[in-house]
């Protein structure tokens, strides 16, 4: 297939079919992290939280089951090879949550709703990009790397799996089962999650997704003869790869990243079509505007410290078993629930 196809568009046909199924989740299955927040603060109904968890253990099960066959190698993941900085994660956790809650959807969402004809979307997306390049590699990036050191290459794998495998002999194989299984039993063992299966289906569906991207983009890096980088999905710097792309794709290749981010926006037209979702709608209010612009540049300068967004480290980090993925997950939370609780109170700073 690599013959045929060229080891850039085979990453590329990998994140395309895992963001399609992910756009399709985000129409048909509502699987949304803002979403999933809101029902659980606010409406007293935890199912879709459930469904981050179900796709958090399925995802943890199938990549340790992975890195054990052979289908991926842990030393690969970004999450594990560069040292753990504590400080960034939260930072950049609570601005991404917190700029989540203003923008009213993280990166994944707002491309499920530019794909249901959402044009607040176009422009949220568009900055949250571009925020994230100017942070990671713009004029804010001499600052992130004084105040935030990047070491990469960590003496021991950043993660909990290498961590017990080291100090007690435990195989990473059977920590990866017993925290997967531990994390879906619980969000599965709900009366209602259990009258949910829609629910249950697209939290197994996400989380086998994450999967495909790790073990996808580690065999074509292994078969071929390119640099492929080994990665699973996120949307906050692929975002500005998908623009950047668009802006010299004459001199430039394709990408796992561009692919993932136009196939959540293909699935998500096509998900909301057969949900009968799909309409055009635009920003009336200028503030509401000027708010969600705010949220989507916290966004990416968020992801950008804590090293992933809400899928980057509350799925594909979680699934390797990061040290950062709890802490930027609860960072998250705290800070969109703060942000959730600025705009239901009438407290709009942001204007």
């Amino acid at each position: 297939m690599l013959d045929i196809l060229g080891e850039a568009n085979a990453v590329t046909l990998v994140g395309f079919i895992g963001g399609l199924l992910l756009g399709l989740a985000a129409r048909i299955g509502r699987f949304c992290t803002l979403g999933a927040i809101e029902d659980l603060l606010y409406s007293s109904d935890d199912r879709r939280m459930r469904m981050w968890g179900v796709a958090i253990g399925v995802a943890i099960i199938g990549t340790h089951w992975a890195m054990t066959s052979g289908g991926m190698d842990a030393a690969e993941a970004a999450y594990l090879d560069r040292v753990w900085n504590p400080l960034a994660t939260i930072i950049g956790g609570l601005l991404f949550g917190y700029g989540m809650a203003l923008a009213g959807n993280c990166g994944y969402g707002a491309l499920a709703r530019l794909g249901g004809g959402d044009i607040r979307a176009f422009v949220i997306v568009g900055v949250l990009g571009l925020s994230a390049y100017f942070v990671m590699s713009g004029p804010l990036a001499p600052a992130r790397v004084f105040l935030f050191p990047i070491q990469e290459g960590a003496a021991q794998p950043q993660g909990f799996a290498a961590l017990l495998n080291s100090s007690l002999g435990v195989p990473k194989l059977a920590t990866g089962i017993i925290i997967g299984m531990a994390i879906l039993t619980f969000s599965i063992a709900s009366p209602r999650m259990l009258t949910s299966p829609d629910m249950i289906f697209w939290g197994v569906m996400v989380g086998g997704v994450i999967v495909s991207g790790w073990m996808g983009t580690y065999w074509v890096a292994q078969v071929g003869f390119g640099n492929e980088p080994v990665e699973s999905h996120s949307f906050a710097a692929p975002i500005g790869d998908t623009i950047y792309y668009t802006m010299t794709a004459s001199g430039n290749e394709l990408s796992f990243s561009v692919g993932s981010v136009v196939g959540v926006v293909v699935g998500a037209f096509i998900g909301s079509i057969r949900k009968g979702h799909f309409r055009w709608e635009a920003c009336d209010d200028p503030r509401e505007l000027k708010r969600q612009m705010l949220g989507a540049a916290f966004m990416g300068g968020g992801a950008i410290l804590a090293m992933g967004c809400s899928v980057g480290q509350g799925l594909a980090a979680f699934s390797v078993l990061s040290y950062s993925a709890p802490v930027a997950f609860i960072s998250i939370m705290i800070g969109a629930a703060f942000g959730l609780r600025q705009l239901i109170t009438g407290l709009h700073l942001a204007e």
